[in-house]
């Protein structure tokens, strides 16, 4: 079960459950892969509701990889979320969410 006042969202990819969550280092790998403007525009387009599937990928990949999962964005993009794109994006967001406030 994940832990929401540590940050963790539950997510099933492939049939098996991961505990996901944004860790400073992750957070820094997910401005690196971002690049210019880093965080802060991510965080207005998930806030505006006008991220795009990049956003979400690379969301849940920083996510999954502090949470212990050794996957590579290939891995992710190919895999089946169990929920469907739809459960990516709110994985995603609430990750996002629960990396900035308390649940």
């Amino acid at each position: 079960m994940a832990n929401p006042w540590a940050g963790e969202v539950s997510i099933t990819i492939d049939g098996e459950r991961h505990v996901a969550k944004l860790t400073l280092g992750a957070l820094a790998e997910l401005e690196d892969a971002l690049g210019p403007g880093g965080l802060v525009p991510l965080i207005e387009r998930f806030d505006a509701g006008d991220y795009g599937t990049r956003d979400v990928v690379a969301l849940l990949l920083a996510g999954l990889r502090a949470g212990g999962w050794r996957g590579t964005a290939a891995d992710l993009m190919t895999a089946e979320i169990t929920g469907g794109p739809l459960e990516g994006a709110r994985a995603a967001a609430m990750l996002l969410a629960r990396a900035f406030r308390a649940p």
